[in-house]
């Protein structure tokens, strides 16, 4: 599978829909980088024409921000808007909510105005559209998923409905956990905290939350976010549940499920 990049495409003279936004995580992180290969399938089968920025893009500067670090995280906003701009970029897609949140709400100040859109969002808008065509029966038909609310994605940015039809497409058995929508509950590595040691307390807020997801009795937990992916796994590790209780992103459940 050949990932174009926008370098690439600028040379022949080509414009692609949208620019896929990959992502520290995306990236570098082995775990996300599944993630990425299946969003990059699916738009590949759908006939999606896009493309990265590849050795172009670096960090957002949002985990730079939350720490603390302006100054930084400004360096680092700047120097990708003005690559966005240079390509003149209108609309970009990511499977990365602290990706997301930080291009849509906070890069406009700085002069970057795009068209942003979350993975869950767009995956919903092909499967209205009918682009993504799914296997009979369904990969994942009748297991019983919970869906954890990624912070930046939902109460950030009010995106509760959007994943969960996703999941409805694939006819799972949709349950959820006590902490859901507006009251979801943090996996605990939002606002850099991925990046530092916690602090004192009874318990880990990413055991707390693998316990809700136990709770419900699900076999698969779906996420949307990659601190969110590698949060839940070590939660769930924790309590000895590895075996029976699989995480996964919507991007997996869809590219695994289609024709």
């Amino acid at each position: 599978m050949k990932v174009p990049t926008m370098a690439e495409m600028l040379m022949s003279n080509d414009t692609p829909e949208v620019l896929f936004w990959v992502g520290c995580a995306g990236s570098f992180d082995q775990r996300a980088q599944n993630v990425t290969k299946a969003f990059a399938t699916i738009l590949h089968k759908t006939g999606v024409k896009y493309a990265i920025l590849g050795k172009e893009e670096s960090c957002t500067g949002d985990p730079a921000r939350r720490a603390g670090n302006e100054f930084l995280f400004q360096m680092m906003a700047y120097s990708n808007i003005q690559v966005l701009n240079n390509y003149q970029v209108k609309k970009i897609v990511t499977t990365c909510p602290h990706c997301f949140n930080i291009i849509k709400n906070e890069y406009p100040a700085l002069g970057g105005h795009y068209e942003v859109i979350h993975h869950s969002t767009f995956l919903q808008q092909l499967l209205d559209e009918g682009k993504i065509v799914l296997k009979e029966g369904g990969t994942f038909k009748g297991k019983k998923v919970t869906y954890h609310d990624s912070c930046y994605l939902g109460r950030a940015n009010n995106i509760y409905e959007a994943p969960r039809k996703v999941l409805e497409a694939l006819d799972v058995e949709l349950v959820e956990m006590k902490h859901c929508r507006s009251k979801g509950l943090c996996c605990g590595a939002g606002g850099a905290q991925m990046f530092k040691e916690e602090e004192k307390g009874d318990k880990r807020v990413n055991t707390k939350r693998a316990e809700e997801a136990i709770d419900t009795q699900a076999q698969i937990v779906a996420a949307a976010c990659p601190f969110c992916n590698t949060m839940m796994t070590d939660g769930i590790k924790s309590k000895g549940k590895e075996e029976s209780i699989e995480i996964l992103d919507l991007a997996e459940l869809i590219a695994a499920s289609m024709e």
